[in-house]
């Protein structure tokens, strides 16, 4: 039985800023539940291509069995930034009508106790998008030194007890590996002081070991600046993410490609814009979706379309 849970964020607005057409490549960088890649599909029909990159072995099962029906789909089982390589092995030089990444990890994948991506659900550390891949939430927190470690809570978790919490980890793992979610979360409460707040201790920290394990910022800046490269002019850009510093980078860039000076001098010899900004201010979930689904509260939708190549 296909037990994939899955709530598409911002399914109509995402796919809308596309403006498919029939004839024409379109990317799905986030495959995952499937739910935008069905909706492109039913826009592109039946010339359009869709090809859709995952890591995730279990989205990938879910997502085919889903979207079966549908002979110019393409799945690749293979990380968004690979995407110049993979879409060269299909033989496709340019992605000619858009692309749409929905960023951070799926609610399947946040659920899923044994994937150890919460602490609401004692399994081991892992946090894997891509279960094949050897690198794991138990390496960083049993193997990172204790500065590395201040600073992944500190920039990708914003966690302001960092050093605290590092500190306490590294004490711990001298006697005994840290090994499961709640071994983690226990120390986390242990380490720091009690404050009045609706989240979790453990949340930033766990986010944090997330991003870290995936390279998940990295890989964000990355795959924006090959998806300008692949795109032709008039190629859309759809971009949602869930927290600040994922939306600090797709801003950055866009802001950036988006300019029509980037050097600051006197005399600018900067070379025309690459894109435009569709929407200046991101698109945020409506209060019916919130209702229905709590954290695509926190989604932002940015658009831009390339202009020049």
């Amino acid at each position: 039985m296909d037990d994939f849970k899955h709530y598409t964020v911002m399914l109509n607005e995402a796919v809308d800023a596309l403006e498919c057409q029939d004839g024409k490549i379109y990317v799905d960088c986030t495959l995952g539940g499937g739910g935008h890649s069905e909706l492109i599909l039913k826009r592109i029909s039946p010339n359009g291509r869709l090809i859709a990159f995952d890591i995730d072995d279990e989205a990938i099962n879910h997502a085919k069995n889903r979207l079966k029906d549908y002979s110019n789909l393409t799945i690749v089982k293979s990380s968004y930034v690979n995407i110049k390589q993979e879409l060269k092995k299909l033989g496709i030089d340019r992605i000619t009508g858009g692309v749409i990444l929905d960023l951070g990890a799926s609610y399947h994948q946040l659920t899923k106790g044994e994937r150890g991506f919460s602490f609401s659900k004692d399994a081991l550390l892992d946090m894997r998008f891509d279960m094949d891949a050897e690198f794991s939430a138990y390496d960083v927190v049993n193997k990172y030194s204790e500065d590395d470690l201040v600073r992944i809570f500190s920039e990708y978790g914003e966690e302001r007890f960092s050093k605290r919490i590092a500190k306490k980890i590294v004490e711990t793992r001298r006697i005994k590996a840290i090994r499961t979610t709640k071994e983690l979360a226990n120390l986390i409460i242990e380490a720091t002081p009690r404050v009045k707040s609706n989240i979790h201790p453990a949340t930033r920290v766990f986010q944090a070991i997330r991003i870290e394990v995936n390279n998940e910022l990295k890989n964000v800046n990355f795959v924006l600046h090959d998806i300008l490269d692949l795109l032709t002019e008039g190629g859309i850009i759809s971009v949602i993410s869930f927290h600040s510093l994922e939306d600090r980078i797709v801003k950055q860039i866009f802001k950036y490609e988006s300019s029509k000076c980037r050097c600051n001098e006197m005399i600018c010899k900067c070379p025309p814009p690459k894109i435009e900004l569709v929407n200046k201010k991101p698109i945020m979930a409506s209060e019916e979706e919130i209702k229905e689904n709590p954290p695509s509260r926190s989604a932002k939708l940015r658009v831009v379309r390339k202009i020049r190549d």
